[in-house]
């Protein structure tokens, strides 16, 4: 994600009702997040849905490698050589 400039990058609600295209357009260029405030606090963010996608598969990538740290500190891991044997015959049927 690119880097947040505060000064482009908050606006009140009521602009962006005003320039609603041209913040969306603002947001899909840039790759930066528009932070929206209503009443003078945060109130949404806008951003670009690649970015989105790209944050959502970063924090499951980061879940799984968490759930697999907590796994091996159980001490419920799985050797290689067994895996790979029952890789084998899974694929042997």
């Amino acid at each position: 994600m690119a880097r947040f400039r505060p000064s482009e990058d908050v606006r009140p609600v009521t602009e962006f009702r005003a320039n609603t295209s041209a913040v969306l357009e603002q947001v899909q260029v840039t790759k930066r997040p528009v932070i929206l405030t209503q009443h003078g606090r945060s109130a949404a963010v806008l951003m670009d849905v690649d970015v989105y996608e790209g944050l959502l598969d970063e924090v499951e990538l980061l879940r799984a490698v968490r759930t697999g740290e907590e796994q091996m500190a159980a001490g419920e891991v799985i050797v290689h050589e067994d895996v790979e044997a029952r890789a084998r015959r899974r694929l042997d049927r």
